[in-house]
């Protein structure tokens, strides 16, 4: 593994110094430390392997809106202190992690579930408040956290298997601990709280803060599972909930409304919420990927790709698979575009394995036309050969 040494250099450098109190960088007079510049190197570090990992979801719109929503919750003073970019990782799993330098990275699966700009402004002020209050560094100096350090070490050099496991991999060790093992509840509660007071400051409706946790503890109920991975050491789902709706009581804003910017946002993401299906699809998530491309279809009802993943949905689906109704949305794909090649093969395939071979070699044929340098061709080849 890449990072198996340096990852216990690491330990030895951090995990031995003293904690002390850091002064948030929004505050005058703070001063990074030489603990905290070797992380911030490291984190650089860690991010070059990570971006050129193949797990970089590349949509320039898409990463300029998201840094557009963050330039809203901090002053500009603060940027200079901790240059915040924001990039989008390829995983429909729920996550959300931040580096000590300011680089957050936000995945697919949250980003394609959210409902509008002001829940994504409190994942996001979250994380940044992670940077700003130097969550990190306060994690490194803390002889509480050494079981922390070794869980991290233990998840990253794992066998994981699945697109999970794959990012873990990349992740290194700073990845490691603040998208796996999260921090202590203390500082999570922390950021909790800073982060609403941020979206408060920046007009958004503090209501929506605690929706995308509501979200996750739904997918986690419908998945049957008692904690999602990347949530498996972080407080419980319930008690972040409960965090949000304590401030709200508290600061007395259950009449207080605000931005919520819905149709802005799903504008700006709807091929995010399409290619996030389509992971969902090659994890055998099938309910999610459908869910998923009935809203972007609501969006967007001319697009034959949303129809030809709903075919292949139920056509995979093993235990809710329904073939006529695959092949229905194989032939509303064509229907929307007739020169979009996918839903030909795999309805070629299909009426093939039920002895349709007229049929089947006329969608294959069609696939073949509309596909000249198709990379199974040789394979839909073979099927036609068995049917002369």
């Amino acid at each position: 593994m890449k990072y198996s040494h340096s990852i216990f250099v690491f330990i030895f450098i951090f995990v031995g110094c003293a904690a002390t109190n850091l002064k948030p960088v929004t505050e005058k007079d703070f001063v990074y430390k030489d603990d905290e510049k070797r992380l911030w190197i490291r984190s650089q570090e860690e991010q070059d392997v990570l971006n050129n990992s193949g797990f970089l979801y590349e949509d320039k719109k898409v990463e300029e809106y998201l840094n557009s929503i963050a330039a809203k919750l901090h002053p500009s003073e603060v940027y200079e202190h901790i240059p915040f970019k924001i990039f989008l990782l390829k995983d429909p799993h729920f996550n959300a992690f931040a580096y000590p330098n300011g680089v957050i990275y936000v995945h697919t699966g949250i980003l394609a579930r959210a409902e509008n700009e002001a829940q994504i402004a409190a994942l996001l002020a979250h994380e940044m408040t992670h940077c700003t209050h130097r969550h990190a560094v306060k994690n490194f100096r803390s002889v509480k956290n050494k079981t922390a350090v070794f869980a991290a070490i233990q998840v990253t050099t794992a066998g994981l298997g699945g697109g999970v496991g794959d990012i873990a991999r990349a992740l290194g060790s700073l990845g490691t601990l603040a998208a796996v093992t999260g921090y202590s509840r203390e500082l999570e509660s922390k950021a909790d709280t800073v982060g609403f007071r941020l979206i408060v400051n920046a007009g958004y409706d503090p209501h929506e803060a605690p929706k995308l946790f509501i979200h996750l503890k739904e997918e986690i109920k419908e998945e049957k599972k008692s904690e999602s991975f990347f949530f498996g050491s972080h407080p419980r789902l319930q008690e972040r909930i409960q965090n949000y709706q304590r401030i709200i009581d508290t600061e007395h804003l259950s009449n207080k409304g605000g931005i919520k910017n819905s149709d802005i946002f799903l504008e700006n993401i709807q091929d995010v919420i399409l290619d996030n299906a389509i992971l969902d699809l090659k994890l055998g998530r099938f309910k999610f990927s459908q869910k998923g491309v009935e809203k972007y279809l609501q969006l967007n009802s001319n697009q034959p790709k949303a129809y030809f993943v709903l075919g292949e949905i139920f056509n995979r689906d093993g235990e809710k698979g329904d073939i006529e109704k695959s092949i229905d949305y194989y032939k509303k794909s064509i229907a929307v575009d007739p020169a979009y090649p996918e839903p030909y093969r795999e309805l070629g395939i299909v009426y093939y394995k039920q002895g349709e071979k007229v049929l089947a070699r006329e969608f294959f044929q069609q696939y073949l036309s509309l596909s000249l340098q198709a990379p199974d061709r040789q394979y839909i080849e073979s099927y036609l050969k068995q049917i002369e």
